[in-house]
């Protein structure tokens, strides 16, 4: 199986993944601590890939999104963004649009908190 066709398995057969470096419990880097942080703070059920475990992987993810940097999101299969773009949806309340219409339980008071905590 080529990088490619995992990246592609674990994208499709899971509703939300976080490509991050480091894991949800421990992450290695600041960015990949973002993101996690926000999907824990809002109870959301996601995978996570290291890519430091596996350099086809760390590659590979770029390549398969034709997004240059880590963590990348996605959502039922579709690329939704890194850091940057999870912290703007999450303050802007794009992310709680995303995961009701994709039917991804959430808290919605977790999501306010955020948003009031950085108002």
């Amino acid at each position: 199986m080529t990088a490619e066709d995992t990246i592609k398995s674990t994208v499709t057969s899971n509703d939300v993944v976080l490509y991050m470096k480091g894991t949800k419990e421990m992450p290695q880097c600041g960015f990949s601590s973002r993101v996690a942080g926000v999907l824990n703070f809002m109870g959301v059920e996601f995978t996570d890939v290291n890519v430091l475990a596996d350099d086809q992987i760390r590659q590979g993810i770029k390549d398969y999104s034709d997004w240059p940097t880590i963590p990348q999101l996605y959502v039922k299969g579709e690329f939704v963004g890194g850091c940057d773009i999870i912290t703007e949806m999450t303050l802007s309340g794009e992310l709680d649009k995303l995961f009701d219409d994709e039917g991804i339980t959430y808290s919605k008071k977790a999501a306010e908190k955020i948003r009031e905590a950085n108002g």
